[in-house]
């Protein structure tokens, strides 16, 4: 029986690169899309096929797609200068990938499209959102992901697509959530607001093993799931792992939703003279000050067969030994 083949694309970012490695070990013949200009350091030494087509090119798309039995398309922009930098790549990417996917979609088994918690939005008094809540997002970014679902919709009816929605995610390669953990070891760990903000976080390894589990189901065709923690977590308990990881104790610091708000503001200001886009802008601001950002995983635990098998306090031990190992932290 020939190996089954995937398609990844986003395959040199943080989470697709674990995919990548997830999908070599189930003995995958694995094809990734990059970029010309991508970086190839998480699939050196890989076997793995590169397209450095991007996004863009519908033909080239076309010759990568050939012969693939599942797509996982991972690929997207969640940094932007401009509102329009989110919508071409995550809206108008996904339409090309698709497009160019039509004209094999009689030997395509499922193409799994990776969305995101901010699609939603953030859950109302506590209740964590579901497949079944409106869909109310707070940010272009999450705008920019209801209308890469939307984008899938549209295509439902003539192609086999599953769309996985992640919430907030850490482990190894990660450089977003680095910067946390880089301050907890610096004996300071920075607490947004006064109120006990609640998140859905998962491991990427949890991650990725979901969407392999729903690309592999038959029965999630057409479906969509929240792919997360099935526990819900705080920053208290969040920063104790952090600090056990360490072994240093942090002082918490506190920061009033208003300083926050005027720190994005000057750092919006400042990257309309720099070429990348600020990491904390306003609408980021807007984001992180938020209470709940927590779904229910139900679903998947049920349709199928989804587990959290790594704990809060396991996954930031082995992504904080990570980091010392590639020095990125002493």
């Amino acid at each position: 029986m020939k190996n089954k083949i995937a398609l990844v694309t986003g395959g040199t970012g943080f989470v697709g690169s674990h995919l990548v490695d997830v999908l070599l070990n189930k003995d995958y013949k694995v094809r990734c899309i990059t970029r010309k200009t991508s970086s190839l350091k998480w699939l050196q030494g890989k076997d793995v096929k590169i397209f450095d087509t991007g996004l863009t090119n519908i033909e080239g798309l076309k010759k990568a797609i050939d012969g693939v039995d599942y797509i996982y398309h991972v690929a997207g922009v969640v940094k932007s200068k401009k509102p329009e930098g989110y919508f071409k790549a995550n809206v108008e990417g996904t339409r090309n990938v698709l497009e160019a996917a039509l004209s094999f979609k009689d030997k395509i088994k499922n193409i799994v499209i990776v969305s995101s918690l901010t699609a939603v939005g953030p859950a109302k008094n506590g209740t964590p959102v579901d497949e079944s809540s409106e869909c109310n997002p707070i940010t272009t970014y999450g705008r920019s992901k209801l209308g890469q679902e939307n984008v899938c919709r549209e295509y439902m009816d003539r192609l086999p697509i599953t769309i996985c929605r992640a919430p907030a995610v850490y482990g190894e390669r990660d450089t977003e959530t680095f910067v946390f953990f880089k301050t907890v070891n610096s004996r300071l760990m920075t607490l947004i607001g006064f109120d006990k903000k609640m998140v859905s976080l998962i491991h990427v390894l949890d991650l990725v093993n979901g969407f392999v589990l729903a690309g592999e189901n038959e029965k999630a065709i057409g479906q969509i799931y929240f792919i997360s923690s099935e526990k819900y977590y705080n920053w208290d308990e969040i920063g104790k792992a952090a600090e056990k990881a360490v072994r240093k104790k942090a002082l918490k610091l506190k920061v009033p939703h208003t300083v926050v708000y005027s720190v994005a503001t000057i750092a919006q200001f400042l990257s309309y003279f720099s070429k990348q886009p600020a990491t904390l802008n306003l609408e980021k601001a807007r984001d992180i000050v938020q209470s709940n950002w927590i779904c229910s995983t139900e679903k998947a635990v049920k349709e199928l067969g989804f587990k959290q098998n790594i704990t809060i306090e396991d996954g930031v031990q082995r992504t904080v030994d990570w980091y010392i190992n590639m020095n990125w932290m002493k």
